[in-house]
């Protein structure tokens, strides 16, 4: 049988969580699919706010709206990681999405829609194990869930009276929810009730249905379903997404969008839909619309100075004197250029948060001493010779192979000669391969 722990008493779990946080830190400097708060540091008071404010008193019964703002590099995409984590915390539904012009343009509704339903998912049953992403498979894993409760009450005699039960909550209860569209409500509910009559015909073409694919409509009229998901009503279907996911009986939903696209200079068109895409968002919020909600926006500041302030209804309702913080709660603004920790401690911070990974991960020991000290020389050489703001991905690739050197070599003390040489050399191999990792920011 094999054992759960390694030499070092530490589990496998951790020891393979470990090298998974150091294979993305030390291969292309981007944050990890798990476990990112372990080397998160710097917007702590930001999820602080979110976690007490939020997710713990608002989000159980209204819904927010959170504009991210910071360079490409700095920490968007990882400050949404945290958030996930956060609304796994909580059993929410959440999605993370990234937009971009070619793949998923926010003014286009339907994929938009399409690619949130593909996208979304619970937290993985595992610390490494994948989410099941993906509204159908959601909604399976739901009813799984409900049938293994319904065996367990002394009522229930086998599995067929379990999944009866379940189908008449379903049929009772969730096909009751509030929801603006009666087809979706619908297509919910049949799909569910396909799943647990083993229908597979009529599960692949509501799943089809759900995750709007093209579908013609005979298809799905046996089941109550009278209207297609489609550019005009994308947005509609996205809000009866989050209604539905409350009548399912989660506590709530985080959408999470990541504008990935360095590029902000689109047409005048393009532009003002996603103004109003974007005020009608915040308009919903504020009405109750999308239930138990945090619907969450990263952009770079260009997205602030060149885009908001052409569209004066959305420039009032983002334009805020500070961003978020323990004295402005109610603010729409999270700013990820002021951080709790000035560069230098920052960097250096990560530094010793990767150390401990690198020692779980190779089940090693480090004069820890040496190496703080080896990280505080490392940041004050990024910072001081790499003035562009992803400074954060360079360190953490570089450290990250430099303690791999230090366990192949034996320990040895890094001046500021060798740190600002690695850096030089770092920056070279960062800008050799320029735009390959450009989409998944430290």
């Amino acid at each position: 049988m094999r054992s759960s722990t390694s030499t070092s008493g530490t589990s496998v779990d951790e020891r393979r969580l470990s090298l998974h946080i150091l294979q993305r830190l030390g291969e292309g400097g981007q944050p990890p699919q798990f476990g990112v708060r372990r080397i998160n540091v710097g917007n702590e008071s930001y999820l602080r706010v979110l976690e007490h404010e939020y997710f713990d008193h608002h989000l159980q019964f209204g819904a927010s709206f959170k504009l991210v703002q910071g360079y490409f590099g700095g920490g968007k995409t990882h400050f949404l990681y945290c958030v996930r984590e956060l609304a796994w915390d909580r059993n929410f539904a959440t999605a993370v999405v990234e937009l971009s012009p070619s793949e998923c343009p926010y003014d286009d509704s339907l994929k938009v829609y399409q690619a949130v339903v593909r996208r979304i998912g619970m937290r993985p049953q595992t610390p490494l194990g994948a989410p099941s992403y993906g509204l159908p498979d959601l909604l399976r894993n739901l009813v799984d869930d409900r049938v293994d409760e319904a065996l367990q009450k002394p009522s229930t005699s086998d599995i067929d009276a379990a999944r009866e039960a379940v189908a008449q909550w379903l049929r009772r209860t969730v096909g009751r929810a509030p929801c603006e569209s009666h087809s979706y409500r619908r297509g919910i509910v049949e799909f569910c009730l396909a799943y647990i009559e083993n229908d597979f015909q009529a599960e692949q073409r509501l799943e089809a249905w759900l995750l709007g694919e093209p579908i013609p409509s005979g298809e799905v009229r046996d089941a109550g379903i009278y209207e297609e998901i489609n550019k005009k009503n994308g947005f509609t279907m996205l809000r009866c997404l989050t209604q539905m996911i409350v009548g399912l009986g989660l506590p709530g939903t985080a959408l999470l969008f990541d504008e990935v696209d360095r590029n902000l200079s689109v047409s005048a068109k393009r532009s003002q839909v996603i103004g109003d895409n974007l005020r009608q968002v915040i308009d919903l919020c504020g009405r109750h619309q999308l239930p138990n909600t945090l619907f969450m926006y990263a952009v770079p500041p260009e997205f602030m100075r060149n885009v908001v302030p052409d569209y004066p209804a959305l420039y009032q309702r983002l334009n805020s004197p500070i961003p978020l913080s323990v004295r402005s709660p109610q603010a729409v603004l999270i700013d990820l250029e002021r951080l709790d920790l000035e560069p230098t401690e920052l960097l250096s911070e990560i530094g010793e948060r990767i150390l401990s990974i690198f020692e779980t991960g190779r089940d090693c020991s480090f004069d820890k001493k040496r190496q703080l000290a080896n990280a505080q020389a490392l940041a004050n050489a990024c910072v001081h010779s790499y003035f562009e703001v992803n400074h954060r991905r360079l360190f953490v690739k570089i450290w990250v192979d430099y303690l791999h050197r230090q366990l192949v070599d034996g320990e040895s003390d890094l001046d500021t000669s060798m740190a600002t040489d690695l850096v030089l050399s770092g920056y070279e191999s960062l800008d050799d391969h320029a735009g390959a990792d450009d989409f998944a920011d430290f």
